[in-house]
């Protein structure tokens, strides 16, 4: 396992707690668990969805919260009454699962269907801080201009 030390880097810079600790979580959450499987996938330009393998969990056993630009889905189900099992392939264990979401990013909804969960997010930045172009105008004609004489301020 590689182990980075980023401790240089925070020595240099000034305002950027939250970058640093996005690199250390995921440093931090490299040997975490990989249940359940999801996907993450950009479905437009500022459209992004989640979709989580959550078979056996109703809608009553999941819980979607985001909080501070950290999306958490977590899942626990009622234990079973007294079921024989000859073999248990299904997982059913309970998980927690965080995602870091960038500014600005907003969870849109979430649907259970055919055993997957699907979390939609949008990006929405707000006017004031979209990129804005900036018309240049020409000097107007008849404004103030310095005359003098080059050769006699050389001598």
């Amino acid at each position: 396992m590689r182990s980075y030390d980023f401790s240089p880097l925070y020595r240099s810079t000034v305002g950027f707690d939250q970058l640093q600790s996005l690199l250390d979580s995921v440093t931090r959450d490299a040997g975490q668990p990989s249940y359940p499987p999801y996907n993450i996938e950009r479905t437009g330009e500022h459209d992004y969805r989640i979709t989580m393998a959550v078979a056996g969990f109703a809608e009553s056993d999941l819980a979607i919260e985001v909080k501070q630009n950290v999306l958490t889905i977590a899942g626990k189900r009622a234990e079973p009454e007294e079921a024989n099992y000859l073999y248990q392939g299904i997982a059913g264990r309970s998980f927690e699962r965080r995602f870091q979401l960038a500014d600005h990013v907003e969870v849109n909804g979430a649907r259970l269907e055919n055993g997957l969960l699907h979390v939609d997010l949008v990006r929405r930045v707000p006017e004031e801080l979209k990129p804005r172009r900036i018309e240049i105008s020409a000097a107007p004609a008849g404004g103030k201009t310095i005359e003098g004489n080059l050769a006699t301020a050389a001598d």
